[in-house]
């Protein structure tokens, strides 16, 4: 949803409220330094006047003392003022993505699901690092121009106001129309180029991970012609937005030398009617042309805040999206006594999945699920998980409505395993405590016995400290999905759901596990769903799914 750019702003903006006084210091320092720049080349008139024997506020010599002191300092103040904006700036963007990955938690899994993924890490990475723009050189620059144009307009006053109108007119011209013109004439340039960068960023990730497939099959050609494709797609809006952008610097420019051109013949005009002296003339002629630096460095951001406010409405659009499910807390303790589904219906979209499915699932049982694929069977465990809600009938666990129990008992409750495991990029043994932290060695080789796996990473080099790659694309699939079944053990929960646990096994590791969860079914329930006969032949009872229902 792309929001308004002062919405934006203000919204950005509001985040910066516990570094105000980072902010309040830049916005001084980076004050008194563009003064003392600015004040420089007005110095250096009053010595020009000195020089010709006109009034001038100081001596010579104190004069040059001055603008010596005022060139250190510059160089100071501008280091200390940068200094505090990439402060701000670097400690808002860890919040900001702290709070991204807080909301993908929040939507996760079903917000997440079919999400494209390279997509989301673009979000995460260069989106969030284009809000550094907006932090490091918007926030406090805006702020330093408004009371920089208003000090300098102030001071020309002092000799006409005539002076300080046009003067607020140039700043208004370069600061404020143009940058706006230039932003109008944008429009949407800057949300489609991050749009595309991160499609882009998605087919490349894509690529990579079917790269065996790709090389196998020979699509190698048509692929990297759609990856070029779509890079010269976005290289060609990119142009689009750098030439909107140079165009509005070019216009800045010329606007700058024509009001300094005015203000020339503004005050010539004056000294000529007698208004203003000949210090009338050049002061604020040279006042003019050295004050246009907090303006410019704000009207040069045109284009380029097109592209961070595209970020921006990227990255709040992802923490504005509400979850599927929201997480509970607050209600009552449970403890497992069994699981039931009463009359449930289900659809992603418009599509109905279960229409009606009712199932008992008695504490200590092992209930086998069989049923055609697309039937619904992986959708009845993800809501017994609360994963996603029914639309209607109920789904309990203990006799309470899932809705109704805290997620985190829930979760201790409960263990899932699919047939497609997740392995982080790690340690075998780090994988598996994901399921038990404070897991002891023995308990991870506990666990990985009953999954018929201890043997096989006994027999690697580094044992269970032997990194799985990225994906675990060093183990085969039927090792992963193990590891994946050792994890469930790990946890030890008394709810074990497995969606095809074993399909990635040969018979004899598909015996041993199916031994395992035979021997630790006492005080643990069982929901097996599995296309495979010799898999079901454990359960107390088989329920056939078919178009949604049980039967």
């Amino acid at each position: 949803m792309k929001q308004n750019n002062f919405r934006v702003m203000a919204r950005l903006a509001a985040l910066v409220k516990p570094l105000s006084g980072y902010l309040g210091a830049a916005v001084l320092m980076g004050l008194a330094g563009h003064l003392c720049a600015a004040f420089l080349t007005v110095f250096g008139g009053y010595a020009v006047l000195d020089v010709l024997g006109l009034d001038a506020p100081a001596k010579l010599s104190v004069l040059f003392l001055c603008m010596g002191l005022f060139a250190l300092a510059r160089g100071f103040l501008r280091y200390a003022e940068q200094a505090c904006n990439h402060y701000i700036a670097f400690k808002l963007l860890a919040l900001i993505r702290d709070k991204v990955f807080g909301a993908l938690r929040r939507l996760c899994p079903a917000k997440l699901e079919g999400r494209d993924r390279g997509d989301l890490i673009a979000v995460i990475t260069s989106d969030i690092e284009l809000l550094e723009v907006f932090y490091a050189h918007t926030l406090s620059p805006a702020a330093i121009a408004l009371l920089f144009c208003a000090i300098l307009c102030a001071f020309l006053a002092s000799y006409h106001p005539a002076a300080a109108l046009l003067a607020l007119a140039a700043y208004l011209v370069a600061g404020v129309v143009i940058p706006l013109a230039v932003s109008r004439a944008s429009g949407d340039a800057g949300l489609r180029f991050r749009t595309k960068s991160g499609e882009l960023s998605g087919l490349v990730l894509d690529s990579l991970r079917g790269l065996s497939e790709t090389i196998q099959y020979g699509d190698g050609v048509s692929r990297l012609d759609r990856i070029r494709q779509e890079t010269q797609a976005l290289a060609e809006d990119e142009v689009h937005m750098k030439r909107l952008a140079g165009r509005g610097q070019a216009v800045t420019g010329a606007v700058i030398f024509a009001f300094d051109a005015l203000m020339l013949v503004l005050c010539a005009a004056l000294y000529q009617a007698g208004a203003v002296g000949f210090d009338g003339v050049v002061i604020p002629v040279l006042a003019l042309m050295s004050s246009f630096g907090p303006v410019v460095a704000l009207a040069n951001l045109g284009g380029t805040l097109q592209n961070t406010f595209a970020a921006a409405n990227r990255v709040l659009a992802l923490l504005d999206e509400a979850p599927v499910v929201d997480e509970i807390r607050g209600e009552a303790p449970c403890r497992f006594r069994g699981a039931e589904a009463q009359d449930v219906r289900f659809s992603y979209g418009g599509e109905e999945i279960l229409s009606g499915l009712s199932m008992e699932i008695p504490r200590g049982s092992v209930i086998g699920v069989v049923g055609k694929s697309g039937s619904g069977k992986s959708t009845l465990l993800k809501l017994f998980l609360r994963f996603w809600e029914t639309q209607s009938g109920c789904v309990s666990v203990s006799g309470r409505s899932v809705n109704e129990i805290n997620t985190a008992d829930l979760r201790t409750m409960e263990s899932y395993v699919t047939q497609d495991t997740h392995l982080f990029h790690d340690s075998i043994a780090a994988n598996l405590r994901i399921a038990k932290p404070d897991a002891t060695q023995a308990e991870l080789e506990d666990a990985c016995r009953k999954a018929s796996v201890h043997d096989f990473i006994q027999s690697l080099p580094q044992g269970y400290n032997t990194p799985v790659g990225e994906l675990g694309d060093t183990l085969s699939g039927g090792e992963r999905q193990r590891l994946g079944l050792a994890r469930a053990f790990l946890h030890n929960a008394p709810f074990l759901l497995l969606d095809e646990p074993t399909s990635n096994l040969d018979s004899l590791n598909e015996a041993a596990i199916l031994k395992s969860l035979g021997q630790a079914r006492e005080g643990r329930t069982v929901v097996l769903v599995s296309h495979r006969l010799s898999t079901l032949r454990i359960a107390d009872r088989i329920v056939a799914v078919e178009n949604g229902r049980s039967c």
